[in-house]
């Protein structure tokens, strides 16, 4: 084999070897999901979640805000106050209505940074905002390495990043996972190459896992073609985030029970659009899939599962000179599941303030009232049973809310 041809089948090994470390027996289905699905880009969570009940919303938005409930195109009720973007009716509304989503408006990162990389960096960290910073401790790898070392544990922890490239929340000492599902076509390596490649390392500290690491691959691009086959006959879209959902369910039904996913676009600077237009067509996509995902994941599954929809911070209340929105602080995290408590489900949840002009953050934006260490340790707490130790490793220097959210 020439020198350049080993190179370019070596290049995948990485892959192989981390997915090789999470081949286990499949997951009983009442073992604990968790998927986080990260917003890039901060959404305007104003347009999501109208505060109807405020007068100075539509003050403050005179072309993009969302029409009160009962005017043409207005927005859905969810009670007094609140309302949900129209596009997310055939979607979110019916699992919000079967205490199966919840919001949690008001919350995010005490950054002030306003910079989306800065912000997204602190919030994967999951480490306090004051002194050093570990870029190779992610909150959800801290996760993953308690629940591994938790003698209470009856299942065995297979963490999962559907990204290209491992996330920073990812990174640590416990091996995790990562292939990208959007654009899987082929396997990168077939397997006449990986057998090649496997008797290379015959005989060395590798072999095992690399052996591991090509059969995962193989079930993965078999799950995968199976739903491109499905594609074909019911015309979902491959390049939706509808089916990349579809994928990661039934990954994280068999395979893996901590799950990372991004979702870009979501900086609307310009021409944001209202009922309809840009945000209202990448709420449509995104909610769409988040039901295909809960759907997919099948009804048992789904019970145990928790689903968390955050971003790295909010938008200015008020639109600017291009009909759109800017940095801000404040945003509004969704939270999805099967299981979610009758203290939860179906409602806003977390400390709330009325919505006026002097409620506004350094007069531009939403306050956060619900810090995301604090919502999402209170979250392990109670999903994973964990004790205020163990939270603290996940995120140190925290406070555990206390949001019975499961």
């Amino acid at each position: 084999m020439q020198r350049r041809q080993f190179l370019c089948l070596s290049a995948t090994l990485p892959l192989a070897c981390q997915l090789g470390r999470g081949l286990a027996a499949p997951l009983q289905n009442s073992s604990p999901r968790f998927l986080l699905v990260f917003l890039r880009g901060a959404y305007d969570c104003n347009s999501l979640l109208v505060p109807t009940h405020s007068d100075f919303y539509y003050q403050a938005r005179p072309n993009i805000a969302i029409a009160r409930p009962g005017e043409a195109n207005g927005a859905l009720p969810l009670g007094a106050n609140w309302a949900l973007h129209p596009a997310l009716q055939t979607s979110m509304l019916p699992l919000y209505e079967q205490g199966q989503l919840c919001f949690v408006p008001f919350a995010g990162s005490n950054d002030l940074s306003r910079s989306h990389f800065e912000t997204q960096d602190s919030i994967e960290l999951g480490q306090p905002l004051e002194g050093s910073k570990s870029f190779q401790s992610g909150f959800m790898n801290r996760l993953a390495q308690v629940l591994q070392q938790d003698s209470r544990s009856l299942s065995r922890v297979a963490p999962m990043a559907f990204t290209a490239q491992l996330p920073l929340c990812m990174r640590g000492n416990a091996q995790v996972a990562n292939m990208a599902l959007a654009s899987v076509r082929k396997a990168a390596v077939d397997g006449d190459r990986g057998r090649i490649i496997a008797s290379m390392y015959q005989g060395t500290a590798l072999d095992a896992a690399v052996r591991e690491g090509f059969s995962v691959q193989t079930a993965v691009q078999r799950s995968v073609q199976e739903e491109m086959d499905k594609a074909g006959r019911e015309a979902i879209s491959a390049k939706g985030f509808g089916l990349v959902a579809q994928r990661m369910a039934h990954l994280m039904r068999e395979q893996f029970d901590l799950g990372f996913v991004d979702v870009g676009g979501w900086d609307t600077h310009v021409n944001q659009g209202g009922v309809s237009g840009n945000l209202a067509n990448r709420l449509s996509d995104l909610s769409n899939g988040l039901a295909t995902f809960a759907e997919a994941i099948g009804e048992e599954t789904w019970r145990h599962t928790v689903v968390a929809v955050i971003s790295e911070f909010g938008r200015t209340f008020r639109e600017n000179g291009n009909k759109g929105t800017d940095h801000g602080h404040g945003t509004a995290y969704w939270f999805l599941g099967g299981g979610l408590s009758a203290q939860a489900g179906g409602k806003i949840v977390g400390e709330q303030i009325e919505v006026n002009e002097k409620a506004l953050f350094q007069n531009r934006d939403y306050p956060v009232l619900n810090e995301y260490r604090s919502v999402l340790g209170g979250l392990f707490y109670r999903m994973y049973g964990l004790s205020s130790q163990q939270v603290q490793q996940i995120f140190p220097a925290s406070s555990t809310g206390k949001l019975h959210l499961v």
